[in-house]
């Protein structure tokens, strides 16, 4: 049985977003029925045999009356509706949030527009370029930190990936989970407005983040011989042909294990000494060459299994999508993939599960045929089905979704504490623990944002007894330590359990909670590259590149995040905890949902590779006269024919066919991106001029809804960062929360309030905890 069993969810939504969403609410119990207009989903796309998959479906013309009355019938009996058009279209329909929740005050209404209603672009279609643009997402073409082809270009890379719209979904989803908590605490429905443009900024994370106050010198520049990655961080072809990604982050400690397989040669060389690898440019090459040579031996699955298994050194097969879906056994025994038998495409392989719960598991059931439930969903209205409601007495004054609940936090770097930092955006307590070895905390006035920060050491008798306290208190505890360590520091499930049983144990890795590689130290590079996103971002020799964004690192965080809410609502109801895998691939995966179905006879055609500026000539990125760019998605029914009446674009019409695109790059060279921009939106098509992050962070508007703010953290002083849109949810909406000091900043305030307040100083002097990382390791943590 799946924790939202006995919830009833109505799914309005197109394209992506809204029904991606829908699809995990369905896939965690919930009975998801499928509202679509004559002729089916707007997106004619084999990503529907994912987003559709168990939904029951119903065919209704809003624009009939009859139809229109059953869709006020279905609101009426659901827990839950998702939509994603414009601001105001449900409005006009009478089946908008107020309407909806004054008749059925229980309800939890996500709407998922492309931009806010309280955005000035409400009224424009979000589609993913558009959407993108706005947000500055667009990176300057073979410009990332890793410059591997000589000087970096000034074209925008469009990425075919749809990053925007899956995040859009994942939001909205905690989002979703959350407010069911707090109706389940308060006995009240609310609205959620979480637009595909907002969750942009969470996709940004900490790249946000900027020192306004004593800023930290910049970075020294890191080169390496040949403008390429380091040796010991790049792609190598193998002798199938296929690139294995190697990624020796931690060179101190990587490099001499990959050393092991060295010839003595190679060693008296030095190429296993990482400062020399890192300051000897000749070196540098020598060692490139080396290695190619070395990995073109051998398969790259054998290389992987080599250094993964025998030398414990990270690196992984970048694969195609079709590689992950068909040929990939791990996929399917980590469960980011599975098989269904699909009533348009047949058999098919597609994306799996988002979240692995140990209680509740996930369940996917096939795509229900076009209109095929109409007689089961009418019966079920006519019995009157209603809400099931809240099943505790209510708090009616809370404001917090997760006020009151506790969470330990051990993890490290980005995904593991991005979750926790989600929780106590809605209002958990969380105490993030770092140990005085911790070094990469570049993010952590970001990551660790709402939290209280604590320096402990648990390889102490006295710091274990002090995390020990800490757990008995906590309803969730969260880990990401590679294989084995959490049982070699008394973290692993078994040991938190028996302080507190009903725990919800979280756990993050990079590959998943089973499959051969489950073990595996790993990446964000990694869990690009085994999915597919790594190829589809690939250079201009077809080499596999990573994406400029922590796309699977801070998307894991929100997934992890969703999968803890499934936990506590699940808990809420039988006082069982249970333990919660979200990995940097499942997530890989759903962020490429379009690509993510195999079947017979599908052709892989999506457009890929750093030159490409979009799906086609009216889904793309151009340019203006005055050398600034835009997007155009000129792709909704009639747009061609508004295209032709545009000033300036009358010959269109008499030109469209395989020149189409060439004639509008030369057409659009005629005038500015800001005249072009204006006279397309003017004709209702989607357009928007492609903006810099660093000019979005500091738009009012952006500032007024709260995504972007400037707050004076302890010690460090002003900070600008992003933070949770102000209203996301209506009534117990997330907030930034504890504005958290550097590393160690509340140890004392922790310890205190576990009534060791008179041991503190005697606990600092034996090593067991500290108040503050020092100064000078401090100083890392502002690099913003």
């Amino acid at each position: 049985m799946g924790a939202l069993d006995g919830l009833r969810v109505i799914d309005f939504g197109q394209y992506l977003a809204a029904p991606l969403a829908a699809m995990w609410l369905g896939d965690s119990g919930a009975e998801v029925i499928r509202i679509d207009p004559p002729g089916g989903p707007t997106w004619k796309s084999p990503a529907n045999a994912v987003l559709q998959r168990g939904k029951k479906s119903i065919v209704l013309d809003l624009k009939e009356k009859g139809d229109l009355g059953i869709a006020h019938r279905l609101v009426a009996s659901a827990d839950i509706v998702l939509e994603g058009f414009r601001p105001g279209v449900m409005d006009r329909l009478g089946l908008g949030h107020e309407e909806a929740l004054r008749s059925n005050p229980q309800l939890i209404y996500c709407s998922i527009p492309g931009f806010g209603s309280e955005d000035p672009r409400a009224g424009l279609a979000g589609f993913e370029g558009v959407v993108s643009a706005a947000a500055g997402f667009y990176p300057r073409q073979n410009a990332s930190v890793w410059n591997r082809g000589g000087e970096p270009g000034t074209d925008p890379v469009f990425l075919s990936t749809p990053v925007a719209s899956s995040y859009g979904a994942i939001v909205a989803a905690h989002s979703i989970v959350a407010a069911l908590i707090a109706r389940e605490r308060s006995g009240r429905g609310q609205w959620i407005e979480s637009p595909i443009f907002d969750a942009m900024f969470e996709l940004y994370g900490s790249t946000t983040m900027k020192l306004l106050d004593d800023p930290p010198p910049p970075r020294p520049e890191m080169t390496f011989a040949g403008g390429h990655r380091p040796p010991h961080m790049s792609h190598y072809r193998c002798a199938d042909g296929k690139w294995l990604m190697l990624v020796l982050v931690q060179a101190d400690r990587h490099l001499p294990w990959l050393a092991k397989i060295f010839p003595q040669e190679w060693i008296d060389d030095g190429m296993a000494d990482p400062d020399k690898v890192r300051s000897d440019p000749d070196l540098q090459l020598r060692a490139r060459a080396r290695y190619r040579e070395m990995f073109a031996s051998k398969t790259s699955i054998e290389w992987e299994r080599i250094l993964n298994e025998e030398l414990g050194v990270p690196a992984a097969t970048c694969q195609t999508s079709e590689d992950w879906l068909v040929h990939d056994e791990h996929a399917r025994e980590s469960g980011a993939v599975i098989e269904l038998d699909d009533p348009e495409y047949g058999h098919i392989a597609e994306a799996g599960y988002a979240v692995t719960l140990s209680k509740t598991p996930m369940a996917a059931h096939p795509r229900h045929n076009l209109d095929s439930d109409r007689d089961e969903v009418l019966a079920e209205l006519d019995r009157g089905a209603r809400p099931s409601g809240p099943q505790t007495p209510p708090e009616p004054n809370l404001t917090r979704a997760l006020a009151g609940f506790k969470v330990v936090d051990l993890c490290q770097v980005l995904a593991g504490p991005t979750m926790a930092r989600v929780l106590a955006q809605y209002g958990a307590d969380v105490v993030k623990i770092n140990s005085f070895e911790d070094t990469q905390l570049s993010a952590h006035f970001y990551t660790n944002a709402g939290k209280r920060s604590v320096l402990l050491n648990l390889k102490t008798p006295k710091g274990k007894a002090i995390l020990a306290r800490l757990v008995k208190e906590a309803d969730v505890f969260g880990q990401n330590f590679a294989g084995g360590v959490p049982a070699r520091l008394g973290v692993a499930e078994d040991d938190i359990r028996a302080i507190r049983p009903d725990i919800v144990y979280t756990s993050i890795s990079t590959f998943g909670s089973a499959g051969r590689r489950a073990g595996y130290r790993g990446r964000e590079e990694l869990g690009q590259g085994v999915t597919g996103m790594q190829h589809r971002w690939r250079g201009f020799d077809n080499e596999p590149d990573m994406g400029h964004l922590a796309f699977t690192d801070f998307g894991t965080g929100h997934v992890a995040a969703f999968g803890v809410l499934i936990a506590l609502y699940h808990r809420l109801h039988t006082n069982e905890g249970q333990s919660v895998h979200a990995s940097l691939a499942q997530t890989g995966t759903f962020l490429q949902v379009p690509y993510e179905v195999a079947y017979f006879g599908r052709i892989w055609d999506e457009p890929n590779g750093q030159e490409v500026k979009g799906f086609g000539p009216l889904d793309r990125l151009y340019q203006g006269s005055d050398e600034t760019w835009f997007y155009l998605a000129a792709v909704k029914d009639g747009d061609f024919e508004r295209l032709s009446a545009v000033e300036g674009l009358s010959a269109v019409a008499r030109k469209q066919g395989e020149h189409l695109e060439a004639i509008l790059e030369d057409t659009f060279r005629t005038a500015s991106t800001a005249e072009w921009v204006e006279r397309l939106q003017g004709a209702g098509i989607a357009a928007h001029a492609l903006m810099e992050l660093d000019d979005v962070m500091t738009t009012e508007g952006i500032q007024k809804r709260g995504l972007s703010v400037e707050e004076v953290f302890p010690v460090v002083g002003r900070v600008r960062t992003g933070a949770p849109a102000r209203h996301r949810l209506s009534l117990t909406p997330p907030e930034l929360g504890h504005l958290v000091g550097p590393p160690g900043y509340d140890t004392r305030d922790v310890l205190t309030s576990l009534g060791l307040g008179d041991e503190i100083d005697e606990l600092v002097a034996s090593g067991v905890v500290r108040d503050s990382l020092p100064l000078e390791t401090t100083g890392s943590v502002r690099v913003g």
